[in-house]
Parts: C-alpha cells; structure tokens; sequence
C-alpha cells in the first residue's frame, strides 16, 4: 500500500518518562500521546453516560473520565466498565470513599488530589487500594489548589514565590506521600486557565519529575476559543517533547475537544492520520468560483472515508497548481473551468459546477487503489 504524502519533519524528541498501565492503554515512555474527554451527564444515568462515551469513542477517543461524586455514581461504574470499550476514569474530589468505590468497581484509573482531602491517612488508604488492584493514579495540582481566597497560598507562606515555584513544591508534597508509600503508577498534572502559564508550570514539572503528564489549560472556554487556547499551550509543549496524553476542556460537546485534539496531534505529526486531511485556500479577489460551497460538500463527502487521503480545494489559479501538485487529489479552480489532479498531475478538466463531482470521484479512486491489499 502506497504511504500517504507528508512531511518528513520530526519536531521534538520526546522526554523519558515511566510508563503507566491503564488496563490496555499505557500512558509515557514512548506509547502513542493518547487523547482524552470526559463525560457531562450524571455517571449514574448509565444510558446517558455510555451514549456519550460511544459518541467520543467514534470520535477517536482513548480515555474517557466520569465524575463520581455520589454513591449511585460509584454504584453505576461496574456497567460502566462492562459496557465501555475504552477505560474509564474515576474523578474524584473530596470523598475518598468514592475513591475506593471507585477502585472496587474496578476503575483502572482515578483522579486525586490529596489537597482536596485533608486526611493524609484517608489518602494512603487510596493508595493501599490502588497498589492491590492494579490502579494507577492522576495527581495534580492548579493554580485554585495553590492559593485560597484569603491571598494566601496553601503552603502557609504569604504569595512571595512565583505560582509556578508553588505549583513545583506543591506537586512534590503530593507525589512524596505516594512515594513514602512505594507507589510510582502516577500520572501527574500542572493546570491554569491561561495557556502561557500552562507552558511554564509544564516545563518546570517536566524537569522535576519523570512522571507522565497530563496536558490540559483549565477551563479553556467556548470551542472556538478553548480549542485556539489550548492549542496554543499543546503546541508549544508537545514540539519540546513534553506531555503524554492530552485533553482539551471546552465549554460545549465533548466531541468537539476530541476532534480538535486529533487535529493537534496531526498537525504535529505526533500520532498519524487515518482520515483525509483537508487543504483549502481562504479565498481572496483572485476567486471566481463559490470556493466555501465546494470545501462545504466535499467535507461533508469524505467524512466517513477511513484513509488520510491528502485533498486540495484551491480557489485560483497562483497558488492552486502547487498545492495541487503535492496533494493526492486535489480541485484547482479558474474562471468557468477547474483541473482535477491525482498525485500531482492534471488529469481531467472540468466545468466549475461539475468539479466536485470529479474530485470525489478521483478520492474514491485514489482511496481504493491504495487500500487494496
């Protein structure tokens, strides 16, 4: 089967991490950076809950996480479990009890934050729990964990040391107790809702600890804006080399912050493309054709095509031969004319109102060709 056309830059070389089981799923040293979402509805409504984690999974997601704040919600997670064909992940906030519900249901992960439970003996419970089942733990820490409302920071001191110095040291209070407790099967997280100091806080966790990371911008906002936001935060970290799996918070579907994260990881070349990948200018005075109406079809056409056929939709006649030229099929448009090309070359010429047609046409051909085995 012929490759698909791509580059061939290579942005970073990824940091050494320990690896981290999450049942089939493994988390650091060189595994694939896996994406994750999380559910909206209440855990215990399981219907509602596995519809969406259908709807992620169908989306691409690796890693799905259910809030557990109630007993019914811990109670519902053995089905959960059964049902879902990706692991599930336990978010727990102040009950530890739903911790070890959690874990006896058979969760292979769980979030917790030891500064949201006080009890450094309740926490080592967890733990216990945690090391006899196999379970593997997220920690992190937030710039909400670090300083209260008062103006002063958690750890007893007046706010004269930078956030992200406070965020290093508390991150080792916390990864110490699992450590005084033999237990390394930890993921470990470093949040703010602004993207820059999402960066910094990452980049200075990275060089204290050789856990994986979880990558996140808190609370990014709307998707258009969140999914911008945490790009911005995803990319900087992901072309050092830093970050394991990844999940974007978007005030909205959950699909959508599926579907924006793949296109990080793609963009990077960081986990490979198995849908087509659409390329199309944005158009200018030089265009004199209904280019928006034409990548609007074809969209909607290749949607469900399982190969990352490269597809070029050029408006003009400057830039349009050569992204042409290096996209597998690819529409050119002039005047009342548009060119079809199949790696590169022109291979038919068309009216504008037929050249959809032809290039869809020429995707299915191409896509054929390179999946016959």
């Amino acid at each position: 089967m012929t490759q698909p056309k791509g580059s061939l830059f290579n942005i970073a070389t990824r940091r050494k991490t320990r690896k981290v089981n999450v049942g089939p799923l493994t988390i650091g040293g060189d595994s694939p950076i896996s994406v994750q979402s999380m559910t909206t509805s209440c855990t215990f409504e399981i219907d509602n809950t596995m519809k969406e984690i259908g709807e992620l999974v169908d989306a691409g997601v690796e890693l799905v996480r259910v809030t557990v704040p109630r007993e019914r919600d811990t109670d519902a997670l053995k089905e959960i479990i059964s049902q879902s064909p990706v692991p599930i992940v336990a978010d727990v906030h102040f009950n530890y009890q739903r911790a070890l519900a959690s874990i006896e249901a058979g969760v292979p992960k769980i979030r917790l934050n030891p500064g949201n439970i006080n009890n450094r003996k309740e926490v080592e419970e967890v733990i216990a729990a945690c090391k006899a089942n196999g379970t593997a733990i997220r920690v992190g820490v937030n710039e909400g964990s670090i300083v209260d409302r008062s103006g002063m920071n958690v750890l007893g001191q007046k706010q004269g040391m930078s956030m992200i110095d406070l965020m290093v040291e508390k991150m080792r209070e916390y990864v110490n107790i699992f450590e005084d407790n033999q237990f390394d099967n930890l993921v470990l997280a470093a949040k703010l809702a602004d993207p820059a100091g999402c960066i910094v806080a990452n980049r200075a966790i990275s060089e204290n600890f050789d856990y994986p990371l979880h990558l996140g911008v808190t609370h990014a906002g709307t998707v258009r804006e969140g999914s911008l936001r945490s790009a911005a935060a995803f990319s900087a970290l992901l072309a050092q080399g830093i970050g394991d799996t990844v999940r974007m918070s978007l005030a909205g579907d959950s699909v959508e912050e599926v579907k924006a994260t793949w296109e990080v990881l793609h963009a990077l070349q960081l986990r490979p493309r198995t849908k087509p990948e659409l390329i199309a200018c944005p158009t200018c005075g030089r265009v004199e054709v209904d280019l928006f109406k034409m990548v609007d079809e074809v969209t909607k056409a290749v949607s469900n095509i399982n190969y990352p056929v490269k597809i070029a939709v050029m408006g003009c006649i400057v830039n349009g031969p050569g992204e042409a030229e290096g996209s597998d099929v690819a529409i050119s448009a002039g005047k009342s004319k548009v060119n079809i090309y199949r790696d590169g070359k022109v291979v038919e010429s068309v009216s504008a109102d037929e050249g959809v047609a032809c290039l869809l046409k020429h995707v299915k051909a191409f896509v054929a060709e390179q999946t016959v085995c």
